[in-house]
């Protein structure tokens, strides 16, 4: 599951996240989110039991993206997304849901949530290639600019 080459980006691996890796995860945090989280959160989430970071590294460049899951019992959460503003559209966003879905069903998780920004529609069709369906809105969920959020499922 980890350690992942891309199918169709064979520079690209997916791995734990690990400390040396977090200056540029909240690099990308910042380029890709309006109200971002900051580096204390992240730093904590690598310690939690129950919260799996991933990254996605160019074995050239780096860092290039990451994700953020975390479980309860049989219910997940994929909390955060992002992938570096250059490398969008080549497939790393889809390379690390795959590995955060996988991840989840490692778990025993029957059920993965997400909210995502009612215009991120790129983000959306992602989501929904890969089985998730909406199951609600959340009403001025977002800040700067203030927006709603399509709460999304998928059962695994």
């Amino acid at each position: 599951m980890e350690d992942a080459p891309g199918p169709d980006i064979p520079s690209v691996r997916i791995r734990s996240a690990v400390a040396a890796d977090l200056a540029t995860v909240v690099e990308i945090e910042f380029q890709s989110f309006s109200n971002p989280w900051q580096p204390d959160t992240f730093r904590s989430l690598l310690e939690q039991e129950r919260v799996k970071v991933l990254v996605a590294e160019d074995l050239e460049k780096g860092v290039v993206g990451y994700a953020v899951l975390w479980w309860v019992l049989d219910q997940a959460e994929l909390a955060n997304l992002a992938v570096r503003t250059d490398r969008q559209g080549q497939g790393i966003g889809s390379v690390l849901l795959d590995q955060a879905i996988a991840h989840a069903e490692s778990k025993g998780v029957g059920s993965l949530f997400l909210e995502v920004r009612q215009s991120n529609e790129a983000a959306y069709r992602l989501y929904a290639n890969r089985g998730f369906t909406q199951i609600s809105i959340r009403k001025d969920y977002y800040k700067h600019p203030r927006e709603d959020a399509r709460v999304l499922v998928k059962h695994l």
